[in-house]
């Protein structure tokens, strides 16, 4: 079964990012799968917006709201999202997560500007977790 499709069925990922130094930072998050991506919002401020811009590689696993891991790892590439392709993709996800994710937005509003990014998973995927 297609990765993307799996995760669809999730609630929350983790997204793990890279530090310069190659360091991993793992964050769980809210998203949304449009036409084979997973597509994450954010702020510009954050430190997952920040890594992404610096290396854009990442690995995403469903996990539960405090991040803890319970399905295989996937690596892929992410693509920093436009101005109108990151509104599109606010209205997308709060869709999803409801007065939630409205609620998150109005309290993250210090952390800078709405970012957006789409996940491009590579066709094979990763088993386990890395030593």
């Amino acid at each position: 079964m297609d990765v993307a499709v799996m995760m669809e069925r999730q609630k929350y990922i983790s997204v793990e990012t890279y530090r310069r130094d190659g360091t991993p930072v793992r964050t769980p998050v809210w998203f949304y799968v449009k036409d084979g991506q997973i597509v994450v919002v954010t702020r510009s401020e954050t430190g997952k917006a920040k890594r992404l811009r610096a290396n854009r590689r990442v690995r995403i696993a469903p996990c539960t709201i405090r991040g803890r891991v319970k399905g295989p790892w996937a690596s892929g590439g992410a693509v920093i999202l436009d101005g109108e392709q990151t509104a599109a993709a606010a209205k997308t996800r709060d869709k999803k997560y409801g007065m939630m994710a409205r609620l998150a937005r109005s309290l993250t509003g210090g952390k800078g500007e709405l970012f957006a990014f789409a996940i491009k998973l590579d066709d094979a995927h990763d088993a386990a977790e890395p030593a």
